[in-house]
């Protein structure tokens, strides 16, 4: 296992098993075999993990679960979150878990209590979670460089799990197994929520005659993006945070029309949600008064 800072040449390098050759664990996978690991072998069930194996695991062979399981010092499994559980409790019961294996998975809703049929037979739990949206492609190794993963593990082997970030070349960050919840819950409201919010704004440019709506919001989304990130809730801008009710009440009668015309409410609702968060935001940080505030949700009732 290499340190940070320490000669790769002098690390120890580990037998790796994937179980799930999804694009999260195609990626890891690549990863650490860039960086000397060995990956003993892959699962793969479906076609596109079979292609995405060939493609990103190179020369790894194809082998059922419980042959990786059994040979493997590094277990990683990146399966659905609901089959992990059962997946370790299956292993566990025809003993292809041991004393000393590391166990890892990359769902960010579970730390390592999830690995509790392994670590009862010895085996050392490690919980990672990259932030990144992954394509499963070559295209994912810069970009995992540039990200931060969650390590969550027990304090003798944190050092472990932050060791195999380091080695991806991404920068670790501790989160505690009872934070791991919030943390994605995080995690998910910033990236999912914000692919719905802009597929929805797309929409509504397209539905207004906008030829490239994805023109029109880049630039104005990355220094959003950007903004916020430098200086937190401060960056609120708007017509929210100027107590501008004619505006709001305006783009609710338009998103109305607009719902009729696609026939879903849902960029409506996203709107209202948001707009309500958005006022809170804005009065607590004093842009708008209690009265203003009022009116305002008044108008998204």
């Amino acid at each position: 296992m290499s340190r940070p800072g320490a000669n790769q040449d002098e690390a120890p390098r580990l037998g790796i098993g994937i179980i799930g050759c999804g694009k999260v664990g195609a990626t890891i996978g690549a990863a650490w075999r860039e960086a000397g690991h060995a990956i003993i072998g892959v699962s793969a069930s479906s076609a596109a993990s079979r292609e995405r194996a060939e493609d990103m695991l190179p020369g790894v062979p194809v082998l059922p679960p419980d042959q990786i399981a059994d040979r493997a010092e590094l277990l990683l499994l990146t399966v659905p979150d609901d089959e992990i559980d059962s997946l370790v409790n299956g292993l566990a019961k025809v003993s292809r878990i041991h004393a000393g294996q590391i166990l890892v998975h990359c769902s960010g809703r579970y730390g390592t209590d999830v690995f509790e049929a392994g670590t009862s037979l010895g085996a050392l739990p490690i919980a990672l979670h990259p932030s990144l949206s992954f394509t499963g492609t070559a295209v994912d190794l810069p970009r995992l460089r540039q990200a931060t993963i969650a390590v969550t593990a027990p304090a003798p082997i944190r050092p472990v799990g932050q060791a195999l970030v380091v080695e991806m070349g991404a920068e670790p960050v501790d989160v505690a197994e009872a934070d791991r919840p919030l943390y994605h819950a995080a995690i998910t409201h910033a990236s999912n929520h914000s692919i719905t919010i802009i597929a929805e704004a797309m929409e509504m440019l397209a539905e207004a005659g906008v030829d490239d709506p994805s023109r029109v919001l880049t630039t104005l989304v990355d220094a959003s993006v950007t903004n916020t990130l430098q200086n937190g809730q401060k960056a609120l801008t708007g017509p929210i945070s100027r107590g501008d009710v004619g505006t709001v009440s305006a783009h609710l009668a338009a998103l109305s029309e607009f719902s009729l015309s696609v026939s879903s409410p849902a960029a409506r609702n996203s709107y209202i949600a948001l707009a309500r968060s958005t006022t809170a935001k804005a009065l607590g940080l004093g842009r708008i008064t209690a009265e203003q505030a009022q009116e305002i949700l008044f108008r998204l009732e």
